[in-house]
């Protein structure tokens, strides 16, 4: 039985992922600070073998004692402050955890590994994003060999994050994987990213604000398929090496509002009548807003042998409405 320790394990794509790990037979370790975006519902469906720890990944004791008692096989790190809105009115939260959290991880993961030479296969896996390559024109693809031209708080402190993990590997020889992925959807987000906001707001009757013109263009890919792809990057991936997972979805913004609206028209018909769509706005830009992202997955796809299970954006947004209407989740609670 494989043991993982999985860094911000109770958030939306961590949450996922200890799921997909228990399927898989693995032993979890969720190492959570519970902060706004971890929430102990997201595990509460869970059974197998798994234990939450509420706790900093910059606490490097609490970090050492983990690696020492739970003796993992593996290190995934998923902890991070990741909303670019946040990093813009207060970058500090971003600097501590995803510079200086990784810092520590990596610090604490490389003497575990160093005092075991028979953990032949370990890796630490930093699950990072596309913002960290910058904004893309009309035409063209982030790959792996991409330029580094973070634009927001955010993507800087994950573009430097990146780096140390890069540079524990070739200075210590840490073995680590680094992974970029599209704008994730599904059940379980945090209500401040577009889709669960959207449709939050929408229930509640409550403008649609779209940020300028609507235009700006991101690639969609389904939370489970970027977690079947950490998981082939996890069995076959080469040591040092990043991997692009891509949902092939393009859209713009305002046309996954509109498609919102129409799954809301029907799952959720308005009482008084008439579309969601009513109630779309636009509302003064993000200060440095990137216009595209897009992903060429090629590589994972010939080196990993990743496939996506969600081909169609449409089904898998539909089912993503549902759920959360079905759920009447405590996400959509959540005041932001």
């Amino acid at each position: 039985m494989k043991k993982v320790l999985i860094t911000g394990g109770a958030g939306f794509i961590g949450s996922h992922f200890v799921e997909l790990c228990l399927r898989q037979g693995c032993q979890v370790l969720v190492l959570d600070l519970l902060t706004y975006a971890g929430n102990h519902a997201n595990l509460a469906h869970l059974t197998g073998p798994f234990d939450l720890m509420v706790g900093d990944i910059g606490d490097a004791e609490r970090v050492r004692q983990l690696l020492e008692d739970f003796r993992p096989d593996a290190v995934f790190n998923f902890a991070a402050e990741s909303h670019v809105d946040r990093s813009i009115a207060g970058p500090a939260a971003f600097l501590h955890t995803n510079i200086m959290g990784t810092y520590v991880l990596l610090e604490e993961a490389l003497k575990y590994w160093r005092m075991r030479p028979e953990l032949r296969d370990f890796r630490f896996v930093q699950i990072s994003t596309d913002e960290v390559f910058g904004a893309l024109g009309a035409e063209g693809f982030f790959t792996e060999q991409s330029p580094y031209q973070p634009n927001s708080p955010y993507s800087a402190s994950k573009a430097a994050a990146d780096h140390l993990v890069r540079a524990w590997h070739h200075t210590y020889g840490l073995p680590t994987l680094t992974t970029h992925c599209s704008n994730n959807y599904g059940p379980r987000q945090y209500p401040e990213k577009l889709i669960p906001f959207m449709i939050k707001s929408a229930l509640a009757g409550k403008p649609l604000g779209v940020y300028g013109n609507g235009s700006n263009v991101r690639d969609w890919i389904h939370v489970k398929d970027h977690c079947l792809g950490l998981w082939q990057a996890y069995k076959k991936g080469e040591a040092g090496a990043n991997y692009c997972f891509s949902g092939h979805a393009e859209r713009t913004n305002l046309d996954v509002v509109k498609s919102l609206c129409a799954c809301l028209d029907e799952i959720a018909p308005r009482a008084g009548g008439g579309s969601y769509s009513s109630l779309i706005t636009f509302v003064t830009d993000r200060l440095g807003h990137d216009w595209r992202y897009a992903i060429d997955d090629s590589c994972a796809r010939q080196k990993l042998d990743f496939k996506r299970r969600h081909l169609n954006f449409a089904d898998g947004l539909r089912d993503t409405v549902r759920w959360y209407v079905g759920e009447r989740s405590p996400q959509l609670e959540v005041e932001l």
